[in-house]
């Protein structure tokens, strides 16, 4: 019997990008399936967050993604654009916010064609990876969805005649994340169980293989 997991992502969370080869490797060796719960940033989910932080988090949180990713030899940089319109100095985040809205509805729309993983991958790797500019221009998104087997176009138009209804799956995520018993990202809940972090992924293997965890024939 394949085994489900909810993946709770935010495409401004350096550590749910780190987290996906990890992810795709448990998925392509096991019968296991992730669903993609995509959920906002904290930055936008919680008000004011960035004002209060410790002023040492910010820059310890830059240095330890640098070394994941050295360590993990996973292509890094910050991205251009951010997801996240804001000022980094102060902490003050815009009220407008179109890109993370614009990547986070089509992150719902690819899951519902069942390609949520795939999708996510591609699109993360091209915000994340330090290789593009202006990843939302273009066709760089066009591309991540043919990787995925998706159509761009396909995915954009439900969301044109309808972008609340995407926002209101986010949000529903958002709700189940927190019932789940966390707020933050990568999170990955099986059997009502929360997992926290990139670095917990093989203590979620070692619960799957409690429920019957098999290898790929």
């Amino acid at each position: 019997m394949t085994l489900e997991v909810d993946f709770y992502f935010s495409f401004r969370s350096p550590y749910s990008y780190l987290a996906i080869p990890q992810v795709e490797a448990l998925a392509n060796e096991y019968d296991l399936r992730f669903n993609m719960r995509i959920v906002r940033p904290i930055a936008v989910r919680i008000p004011g967050f960035f004002k209060r932080v410790n002023p040492l988090w910010p820059p310890y949180v830059m240095r330890d993604i640098r070394r994941i990713a050295e360590r993990l030899t996973i292509p890094y940089g910050w991205p251009r654009p951010d997801p996240i319109v804001m000022d980094i100095a102060s902490g003050e985040v815009a009220a407008e916010q179109p890109y993370i809205y614009l990547i986070s509805r089509l992150g719902v729309a690819a899951d519902e064609e069942g390609q949520g993983l795939p999708f996510v991958s591609a699109a993360a790797s091209v915000i994340w990876s330090g290789t593009v500019e202006g990843w939302h221009e273009g066709d760089h998104l066009e591309r991540a969805a043919a990787e995925a087997g998706l159509d761009l176009a396909r995915l954009e138009e439900p969301i044109a005649s309808a972008p609340a209804r995407y926002d209101a799956v986010i949000e529903a995520n958002e709700a189940a994340q927190i019932e789940a018993g966390h707020w933050g990202v990568p999170l990955f809940v099986f059997d009502s169980e929360p997992f926290f972090g990139q670095d917990r992924l093989e203590d979620l293997r070692w619960r799957l293989e409690q429920h019957g965890l098999t290898r790929r024939a």
